[in-house]
């Protein structure tokens, strides 16, 4: 006498609750490891930014161009900012100028703050700027707070962080 053989049941086969069962965690841990990542963008130099790590600043992500004459003003009125400790500045060519010739540009601009060589604004859901200069503006909290458009100065950027 022969018996059937029995075949793996298919999931799809299987009672609609215990199908839920296996995908709810599977599910869970997803969302849990989306949760959990951790932005890194590459700086100029090539080092790694590790984004969570400016938790607790205010941080100052401006896009700038070398043909950019206002983008010009405001450089010293950064490096003073990113100097005091209070703020962190953090520097995107508009060009999407990288590597050598990134850090080579921004040390004729005199730019001392950090240069990103990526734009961190598709990650962080950011439109990319249609005029400059721009810079965006992040609360300790890493909360885009407001983004501004033309020369900023030392003092406007001081006023809006004690508000």
């Amino acid at each position: 006498m022969q018996y059937p053989s029995r075949q793996p049941e298919s999931a799809f086969l299987r009672p609609r609750a215990t199908r839920r069962f296996y995908g709810l965690p599977a599910i869970l841990v997803l969302l849990l490891l989306a949760g959990c990542q951790n932005e890194e963008f590459e700086r100029a130099d090539g080092r790694v930014l590790d984004w969570e790590s400016l938790r607790g600043h205010w941080v100052l992500v401006n896009y700038w161009a070398e043909w950019c004459k206002p983008c010009l003003e405001e450089i010293p009125e950064f490096n003073a900012l990113d100097r005091s400790g209070s703020v962190i500045v953090l520097g995107v060519n508009f060009d999407g100028v990288t590597g050598q010739p990134l850090m080579d540009l921004g040390s004729r601009m005199g730019i001392e703050y950090e240069m990103l060589a990526e734009d961190p604004g598709p990650v962080l859901g950011w439109q990319m700027p249609v005029g400059l200069p721009a810079t965006f503006v992040v609360d300790p909290e890493g909360n885009l707070k407001e983004t501004r458009f033309g020369p900023q100065t030392e003092e406007d950027i001081i006023a809006l962080i004690n508000e």
